[in-house]
């Protein structure tokens, strides 16, 4: 009988551990986000801290910046992290789309590149310039070039600017706008091109071959915070919060800017205030009817 009962003990204990083993491996998160740069090495250095609390973090890389939201609208990933404040804003305003950001992560400046000329000066009239051809970085673009002395502006150049604003006959330059994806790829043919900080980087371009950009520290590069981005029923999601967190630990930043330089300010505004700031820029992109 004794020996009966053990075997039955030993059973019961043999059983609570299978349901202890499989009930850590439920209790395990996952989390899938959308990027644009995910052969980044930053990447594996976030992917590490995060696995060490227990989240598993799953890469879905994007060529197209115009994939990574509806992806995330449709329940395809849990985050993103690939844009900025007014890319969302208007998105989410051209689309009844209620994404919200969750943390912040880095301002970076939007540089005008060129492999052909070391200096805006010496761009010969006419030259044509590649931009983007997305609302937002096309329009951010344009400041660019207007900082820069290439192009002239019909109206105060704003957050809405489009390529037909430019006043061709006062302008130094031909704008082309093309698919972001492919500003980098355009420098062989164009005397310039606004590209990205991703692409830039995939593409190899060079600080060197830098010859104009926006103040990421201005006052006016808010609506260009980058951040994680999440459905509006996640906004509170404490896995993914900390995920923030993470991303803002001392050594994945110093992988960040060795990946991708050091021109970017990197950012932690509360998700309140983040939050607030699209709220502004989406009532913006809806009185504008961009």
């Amino acid at each position: 009988m004794r020996s009966r009962i053990l075997v039955v003990l030993l059973s019961l204990v043999f059983a609570g551990a299978l349901i202890t083993a499989c009930g850590s491996d439920d209790d395990a998160h996952s989390v899938k986000i959308g990027v644009a740069d995910a052969s980044e090495s930053y990447w594996n250095v976030f992917k590490q801290k995060a696995s060490a609390q227990g989240i598993d973090v799953k890469l879905v890389n994007f060529t197209d910046y115009n994939q990574p939201n509806p992806a995330l609208a449709e329940g395809e990933l849990d985050l993103n992290e690939f844009q900025h404040l007014l890319y969302l804003a208007t998105y989410n305003a051209k689309n009844n789309q209620d994404l919200v950001p969750i943390g912040a992560t880095a301002v970076y400046p939007l540089p005008l590149y060129s492999k052909q000329y070391k200096s805006v000066g010496e761009i010969p009239q006419g030259a044509q310039v590649a931009i983007p051809n997305d609302p937002t970085n096309q329009a951010r673009g344009l400041l660019v070039l207007e900082q820069a002395g290439l192009v002239t502006l019909t109206k105060p150049g704003n957050v809405f600017s489009t390529p037909a604003d430019v006043d061709e006959a006062r302008s130094k330059v031909k704008v082309v706008p093309v698919d972001a994806g492919q500003t980098a790829a355009n420098l062989d043919s164009v005397a310039a091109a606004i590209v990205n900080n991703n692409y830039a980087t995939s593409a190899k371009l060079t600080s060197d071959q830098i010859i104009a950009s926006d103040d990421p520290n201005s006052a006016g590069a808010k609506p260009y915070i980058n951040a994680f981005v999440a459905r509006a029923g996640d906004k509170d999601n404490a896995t993914y919060a900390k995920l923030v967190k993470i991303y803002h630990d001392p050594e994945v930043i110093a992988a960040v800017k060795k990946s991708l330089g050091d021109a970017g300010v990197i950012k932690d505004n509360a998700p309140s205030d983040l939050q607030q700031t699209l709220k502004q820029l989406e009532a913006d992109v809806r009185a504008n009817g961009s």
